[in-house]
């Protein structure tokens, strides 16, 4: 891990902490990062995007001239910023980009984020293997829903701030491989993905952080001991506020999308169009790597 994150490296950690908390509020206007054309991702806009997720996990930007559910920029933003091994999840198309918009998938479970209800707190993939943890994700709009579909997203090195400073305890706590456990994912008695154990928070071989998490009530088993228990409580507390300066909130536009490091984040519920072609489509992208190779 790096070394701020050394619950002995005091020092270290409020240097760190200082200059992380400087970067808000967070003002969208002053980062909206414009790109004219996929063919002009030029290595200024690739090092503001990498910048920008340095110092906060996230990056903004739009697209201009993109005609309308054109996957290529999706596909080569992500390969500019570093974003290359895309994990093909459950729902993906067949390019491994996944398609986000109200639909059913025969066979399978009605999956939140393929309708149009709320989406509580979570980082993607939280129930995947330990060596398939999802580090980046791209996600970019195509077509907005008419009303509603706003999305919430928190930097997950803010919560272990929040966390650190009520009870250095409690991080100690949610490292535990035994923190958080997803039950299985059954359908039709058939079980098409084990339990999976392991820490909330986590660092990748480079040092930096990683989480896991999700605010579901139900199907999340946490580990029974008191630390666990008390931090898990605390941060359910924190979604009672969504007026935290810490929290970020925008609807995305056609042609607009956000690059980050598996940041926090969920979804408020929304309103479809009834025409066809008019509907919500968002394209997600779930990456192994984090954006970028920072100097």
């Amino acid at each position: 891990m790096k070394l701020h994150f050394d619950l002995d490296a005091d020092e270290a950690y409020q240097t760190w902490r200082e200059k992380k908390l400087s970067s808000y509020p967070f003002d969208l206007s002053t980062r909206m990062i414009t790109i004219d054309q996929v063919e002009k991702i030029t290595d200024k806009i690739v090092e503001k995007i990498q910048s920008d997720c340095l110092e906060t996990n996230m990056a903004f930007y739009r697209f201009n001239n993109i005609p309308k559910n054109d996957k290529r920029c999706v596909h080569e933003l992500g390969k500019r910023v570093g974003l290359r091994r895309l994990d093909n999840n459950l729902c993906a198309d067949d390019d491994h980009l996944t398609s986000l918009c109200v639909t059913k998938h025969k066979g399978q479970h009605d999956y939140i984020p393929y309708t149009n209800k709320r989406l509580s707190w979570h980082t993607d993939g939280y129930y995947n293997k330990p060596d398939e943890q999802i580090h980046g994700i791209l996600l970019h709009c195509s077509t907005p829903a008419i009303k509603g579909g706003e999305s919430l997203l928190l930097d997950h090195e803010i919560l272990y701030i929040l966390l650190r400073d009520e009870n250095p305890d409690w991080i100690k706590a949610l490292q535990k491989p035994d923190a958080m456990t997803i039950p299985p994912n059954i359908l039709d008695g058939k079980e098409i993905r084990p339990a999976r154990t392991g820490p909330v928070f986590s660092f990748t071989k480079e040092g930096d952080l990683h989480m896991r998490y999700s605010a579901r009530l139900k199907n999340i088993e946490w580990a029974e001991d008191a630390d666990t228990q008390a931090a898990a409580r605390f941060i359910q507390a924190l979604w009672e506020n969504e007026d935290s300066p810490y929290i970020l909130r925008y609807t995305l536009q056609a042609g607009e999308g956000v690059v980050c490091n598996n940041v926090l984040h969920r979804r408020t519920d929304f309103e479809d169009s009834e025409q066809v072609g008019k509907k919500r489509l968002l394209y997600r992208g779930r990456y192994f790597d984090r954006v970028g190779s920072y100097s």
